[in-house]
């Protein structure tokens, strides 16, 4: 038990210490990229610095694979050196058991940060998005769905106009049961549109079966209402920025993603990218201790043979062709072509199964 604790203890401060490593690394990266973007002299250094570390916790949840993969090489080239992993498994401890502690640990840290990390990356990158969003257009748009339909908001330079729809095709083209209410910019509302459908086309929406009310103080809205069977209005939002805005599934928790599923579904839309998404990160502590055995089968070694660098590129090099597959897989489930259980879960047992047949060939012929 106290073996297992030790390698379980040495384990943890290897990855944290890597995890450390590797924020820096990303932080100073991103800064760059934010000075490069925007005017420090128009946002100011703070803004910069805080747009750095929002951005951050998104790098470091995506490499994670990767850092368990260099903890898992620095921890036995470590205990090969000191010569300890010679002396556990002179002590009558076969490979496996070695790798309880590894695993172990690799499983916890998939849980955590699967239950506790992502919430926090989805947090960080909804408000990133939105900060980017407003120093790059001031704010002029925005977009909310719930369960009574889909909400936009976007601003001009006299005014602002919030769009409720309440549903839309899947590829976000066509939006059915419009409401357009239009505000000025420092006041109270001056027109009211309602339509059967509505099409974004490029720079305005394309209203049908359109009636529209004036609100400005003093006259009756219902005597000046006029009808229209085809109503152009200018519009700054495009598709991409539309289907951008809820189709990241990042940005959304993974204990918020059922919910959001289903309100996607009911508005219309097509959910297979988040669904596919919702079971990749369930099936992320399972990979993550497939990386730990594919890790482990080349470096659970005596440093004395020789070839300590060619086994740890095989190391690295097996566990990136394995993080190619399962984002290939995801791709596929993205697409439709396979199925989104098949997607997260093939390639984490696959990687599992492989890790095994190395450790057993490797240590027992």
């Amino acid at each position: 038990m106290i073996i297992h604790l030790y390698f379980a203890r040495k384990f943890l401060l290897i990855f944290l210490g890597l995890q450390a490593v590797f924020l820096a690394l990303l932080a100073l990266v991103d800064m760059t990229e934010q000075f490069r973007r925007y005017d420090v002299d128009e946002i100011g250094f703070s803004n910069i610095l805080q747009l750095t570390f929002l951005k951050a916790p998104e790098g470091l949840y995506q490499i994670l694979p990767l850092v368990i993969i260099l903890s898992t090489v620095t921890l036995f080239l470590s205990l090969s050196r000191s010569s300890e992993l010679v002396v556990v498994r002179g002590s009558g401890r076969s490979a496996l058991m070695s790798l309880l502690s590894p695993v172990s640990m690799a499983l916890v840290i998939g849980l955590l940060a699967v239950s506790t990390f992502n919430p926090l990356v989805a947090a960080t990158t909804e408000r990133y998005h939105a900060l980017s969003e407003n120093f790059r257009s001031g704010g002029k748009s925005a977009l909310s769905l719930s369960s009574e339909g889909l909400w936009l908001r976007q601003g001009g330079e006299a005014s602002q106009a919030v769009i409720h729809a309440a549903s839309a095709n899947p590829d976000a083209t066509v939006f059915f049961d419009v409401s357009i209410t239009s505000y000025l910019r420092d006041g109270g509302p001056i027109r009211r549109i309602e339509a059967g459908s509505a099409r974004l086309i490029e720079g305005a929406w394309e209203l049908s079966d359109a009636t529209e009310w004036s609100l400005i103080s003093g006259l009756n809205p219902e005597e000046t209402s006029k009808h229209h069977e085809v109503l152009i209005l200018k519009s700054s939002l495009t598709h991409e920025r539309i289907r951008d805005s809820f189709g990241t599934p990042s940005v959304v928790s993974v204990w918020d993603l059922p919910r959001f599923i289903r309100e996607l579904e009911e508005a219309g839309f097509s959910a297979r990218r988040h669904k596919v998404w919702l079971m990749m990160e369930l099936a992320q502590p399972l990979f993550l201790c497939a990386m730990v055995l594919i890790a482990s089968a080349f470096t659970m070694r005596h440093t004395r043979f020789g070839r300590t660098g060619i086994a740890v590129l095989g190391a690295v090099m097996m566990g990136f062709a394995l993080y190619y597959v399962r984002n290939f897989a995801q791709i596929l489930g993205e697409n439709g072509e396979i199925s989104a259980a098949l997607a997260a879960w093939a390639p984490p047992v696959a990687s599992v199964m492989l890790a095994l047949g190395l450790l057993l060939h490797m240590e027992d012929g």
